[in-house]
């Protein structure tokens, strides 16, 4: 018996998924078995994934890992395991960048078998009852927030990615300069935005994920709207949750829709594996259409591959969230890949969200954020 060992995140997009995946494919090679473990979303985001690689097979990976990984070969590079055709079939079918976001030095260091980016999600029942006004702009959502009925997931990593959004809708992408994290004047803008939003948010919000967004909103009747946060599909399943979700695109900016930051995981190979045949083997089957649009998706996951996307039955059966949220997938910003990026995403979103929650001196606040980044510059080994 051939075994291989994996780890992804907690929660069923995560994990579901791919154990169902890993279940069917020893069903087709009885003589593979495959297991998989979880951790949580935070360390998902944070744990160095060279740790990991000593003690897993595979790994479902983020991917501002990518220069990481680039640099110290702590995955394989699956030009080496996998065809080409296969490549460049995953290439052609990417949602929005997925698949160049796991592309670091000419080389594939994963596959995108999940999409994702912040998008917009709603209570249709609490809109229609409490005769609310569906926000369109940045200023309607302002208004819209002044009713404490408005959710973000409020914790660090996520702020991080909100000021990320709203550089890139305001035009211009941070940590392009090697002198600074953005321009003083897109910076300060939009910092005193996230303020404006933030300072009607309620206080438990800055503790939460998109998953405790998402809960909270089909748990409860508090909210009625999340202006950005990384879509999960199975919110808007039948019978997954309490209440429904309705996700769309997000609001606009003098005219611009958000940019919001691309997420989503991708599917790497352990440099550790002995068994890299079979593992490049269940990496194709995991990110195949078909798999994707039916064990994967079936089983709670969230593809990656574009046709799942465009699908009729994957959005019948999610209330059309492929459909109404792929445009936003399609021009997301491709956050920061390089070495020491992680050092940067670690240690800045706490002062954001701190300037989000109490206000303060948003020019100090930009010239710490460059001096993070001046050091994230410099790291040489995580």
């Amino acid at each position: 018996m051939i075994q291989l060992k994996g780890i992804t995140w907690n929660h069923s997009r995560g994990f579901t998924s791919i154990v169902a995946c890993a279940q069917r494919f020893s069903e087709l090679y009885p003589e593979v078995d495959i297991q998989w473990e979880k951790r949580s979303l935070q360390a998902f985001a944070d744990e160095p994934i060279d740790q990991l690689a000593e003690r897993f097979d595979f790994l479902i990976i983020d991917h501002p890992w990518a220069g990481f990984a680039a640099r110290t070969k702590v995955i394989q590079p699956l030009n080496t395991l996998l065809s080409e055709a296969f490549l460049k079939d995953q290439e052609h079918n990417s949602v929005g960048r997925s698949h160049e976001s796991y592309s670091y030095d000419n080389q594939q260091w994963a596959l995108a078998i999940d999409a994702a980016t912040p998008v917009a999600a709603s209570r249709p029942d609490l809109f229609e009852k409490e005769g609310l006004k569906f926000p369109q702009t940045w200023d309607d959502l302002v208004e819209l927030s002044k009713t404490g009925k408005v959710a973000i997931p409020g914790i660090p990593q996520d702020t991080l990615m909100s000021f990320y959004m709203i550089c890139s809708t305001l035009g211009e992408d941070v940590c392009t300069s090697k002198e600074q994290v953005i321009s003083e004047k897109v910076g300060l803008q939009a910092l005193k935005m996230l303020r404006a939003l933030g300072e009607h948010i309620k206080e438990e919000s800055y503790d939460w994920n998109p998953i405790k967004v998402y809960e909270a909103m089909t748990q409860t009747d508090d909210y009625v709207y999340s202006p950005f946060a990384y879509g999960y599909t199975n919110y808007s399943r039948r019978g997954y949750a309490r209440k429904h979700l309705k996700f769309h695109d997000m609001v606009d900016i003098d005219g611009q829709k958000l940019i919001s930051t691309l997420g989503g995981t991708g599917l790497a190979i352990s440099s550790k594996c002995k068994e890299s045949e079979w593992a490049s083997k269940f990496a194709e089957f995991a990110a195949c259409p078909e798999n994707q649009k039916g064990i994967f998706f079936d089983n709670g996951g969230q593809p990656g591959h574009r046709a799942a996307w465009e699908d009729d039955y994957t959005n019948q059966q999610t209330d059309q969230f492929f459909t109404a949220t792929l445009p936003a997938l399609d021009r997301a910003f491709l956050r920061p890949r390089y070495h020491g990026h992680m050092y940067f995403q670690d240690r800045a979103g706490a002062p954001i969200r701190e300037y989000m929650m109490h206000g303060g001196d948003e020019v100090k606040l930009l010239q710490h954020l460059n001096d993070i980044y001046e050091e994230s510059l410099c790291v040489t080994n995580d």
